[in-house]
């Protein structure tokens, strides 16, 4: 098989594809939830704390500047994308219990022929284990 078509056949597997629409939108809903951090949820914890602006904390160590408030920001932005993404995940596990299917039913009883052959079976290999004893 050459190469270009293994290829080809691997691009097009719906897997790789659904991983790739998985990534844009989730780099987009990153945007998103970035945004409303940053934008609103920010502002309203500063203002909860007097007025702080969480991006603008720093501490200077020489001459270099630790900005541990872009750090607190960005924990709260990781906090508030893996709690929307739980709902969502839990959402579609929900709905995807409401759409599956019924199990299906037991398998009916095997004939009683059958049964009773697989009896003499048994018995017979029972006996022969006896015997070699």
């Amino acid at each position: 098989m050459s190469m270009a078509r293994e290829f080809r056949e691997f691009a097009v597997k719906g897997n790789v594809v659904d991983l790739a629409v998985g990534v844009i939108i989730g780099a987009a809903f990153g945007k998103i939830v970035s945004s409303v951090v940053e934008d609103l949820v920010m502002p309203v914890v500063g203002a909860l704390v007097g007025g702080l602006d969480f991006a603008g904390l720093a501490i200077r160590i020489g001459s270099a500047t630790v900005k541990y408030g872009k750090f607190v920001q960005t924990c709260l932005d990781f906090l508030i994308i893996a709690w929307a993404i739980f709902l969502m995940v839990k959402l579609i596990n929900r709905l995807k219990r409401e759409q599956a299917p019924p199990a299906p039913a037991a398998a009916p009883a095997p004939p009683r022929q059958e049964v009773l052959l697989e009896e003499i079976r048994d018995l017979l290999k029972e006996s022969r284990a006896g015997a070699e004893r």
